[in-house]
């Protein structure tokens, strides 16, 4: 029994922790933007902005968030230019998704610029963060 128990807890662990390490990176994240300005966070702002169709300087097509990861974040996706693989980014189905800061802030900005053509504000990071997170 003692030894159930104990193997109960381990595996416990093993599973809720990639998701508290998600959690606490996205909350880490909604903090540093609403003390640079942001508002209220919405997944559904968020869910328009991934779905919302945009033509950045000199790019040959529309782009959306979407285009690469799918209308549907706990679905895998593929790159439009390289046809490279991406993993879904819901951490309900992904623990190991967005449970870095760095790495979520880095992928932001270079998704963002190639996506929209710019970097995204933090209302628009936040927004995003909050879908992506919503299960």
């Amino acid at each position: 029994m003692k030894n159930r128990l104990k193997a109960l807890s381990v595996t416990l662990l093993v599973i809720v922790s990639p998701v508290d390490a998600a959690a606490s990176a996205v909350d880490t994240l909604l903090a540093e933007y609403r003390g640079q300005g942001a508002g209220t966070f919405s997944a559904a702002a968020g869910r328009t902005f991934w779905n919302q169709a945009v033509n950045p300087p000199g790019a040959a097509e529309e782009r959306r968030c979407m285009s690469c990861h799918t209308a549907d974040p706990g679905k895998p996706g593929k790159h439009l230019r390289t046809g490279k693989p991406i993993e879904p980014l819901a951490p309900s189905v992904n623990p190991r998704s967005l449970s870095d800061a760095r790495k979520i802030e880095k992928w932001l900005k270079r998704n963002c610029e190639w996506t929209v053509g710019r970097t995204c504000t933090v209302q628009e990071k936040g927004d995003v963060l909050m879908f992506l997170s919503t299960p």
